[in-house]
């Protein structure tokens, strides 16, 4: 059975998500990658700054 880490969770939901947004949130195809690429970068970022920010917290 496939457990993934809590990473590998987050990159998976960026990737759908961040497809869904591209192809329902503009027109041609550039942009659709462009704007995809963009919320896939924003949430995997995102993600990252918060578990630090989390840590720094819990020391």
């Amino acid at each position: 059975m496939f457990q993934p880490s809590h990473f590998t969770a987050v990159v998976l939901f960026a990737l759908f998500a961040s497809t869904v947004f591209g192809i329902t949130m503009r027109e041609t195809p550039r942009k659709m990658f462009r704007y995809g690429l963009y919320c896939f970068v924003l949430f995997v970022g995102s993600t990252i700054v918060l578990s630090w920010v989390m840590f720094l917290i819990a020391r």
